[in-house]
């Protein structure tokens, strides 16, 4: 990759990052962003740094081994290396701290995912949501955590901390992440305003099929 490449991924980072904060998904230093840009090198956000605020020149370079090679990576740096190292479709993580997906794993420890079968869009746009166990932060066990759903989950909720999503390109992975806010919000007001009520087990039989056909990308 050229620096001029590299460049033009630091500037969509920074502008993905101010729509995560405009929309209340980061707050003070928060959150990180990454980005592949060739088979060893990874970009990522810094450590320490409010991410609405941040500048393309403040990016950080680190390698496919975790090592530091240009910046102050994000502490949180381990979570992505787990994630590029087992999905090869992933180019691009976002990690951010959605206010609603967070509230649901803190309210509800016994689900294992969203709602799901109540509202199709999380169906057909994600497969499933679900759950990662809860890992210390800038441990090397917020990577560990997400062994088991990877790579056949493309966006997840990190219970009692945040949310992660990943894909081919920065515009799928923040996708996946309003995703997450999205539907946890709209499933939230419906608890509130009378329960969850899921969709008929034979829509909902059809409703993964369907996600089958239209395969792994996030919507």
């Amino acid at each position: 990759m050229t620096s001029q490449t590299a460049q033009r991924v630091a500037n969509q980072i920074v502008e993905i990052c101010q729509r995560l904060y405009n929309r209340n998904m980061l707050a003070a230093a928060d959150g990180n962003i990454s980005f592949r840009i060739s088979d060893d090198e990874i970009l990522i956000t810094p450590s320490g740094i409010s991410k609405g605020f941040m500048k393309p020149s403040e990016m950080a370079v680190i390698n496919l081994k975790g090592d530091v090679l240009v910046g102050k990576p994000s502490s949180e740096r381990l979570m992505h290396l787990e994630v590029f190292r087992r999905c090869s479709g992933a180019k691009a993580i976002v990690h951010a701290h959605p206010p609603t997906a967070i509230a649901w794993s803190i309210a509800r420890p016994d689900l294992k995912k969203l709602p799901s079968e109540c509202l199709s869009e999380v169906i057909l746009a994600t497969g499933d949501i679900p759950f990662v166990p809860y890992a210390r932060p800038g441990t090397e066990d917020m990577g560990k955590v997400l062994v088991p759903y990877l790579p056949q989950h493309q966006a997840m909720i990190l219970k009692n901390h945040g949310a992660i999503a990943w894909g081919q390109d920065l515009d799928e992975a923040y996708r996946g992440m309003e995703r997450i806010e999205h539907s946890a919000q709209i499933l939230a007001a419906a608890e509130r305003l009378g329960g969850l009520h899921p969709l008929p087990a034979d829509e909902v039989a059809y409703l993964y099929e369907l996600r089958k056909k239209i395969g792994n990308v996030l919507l």
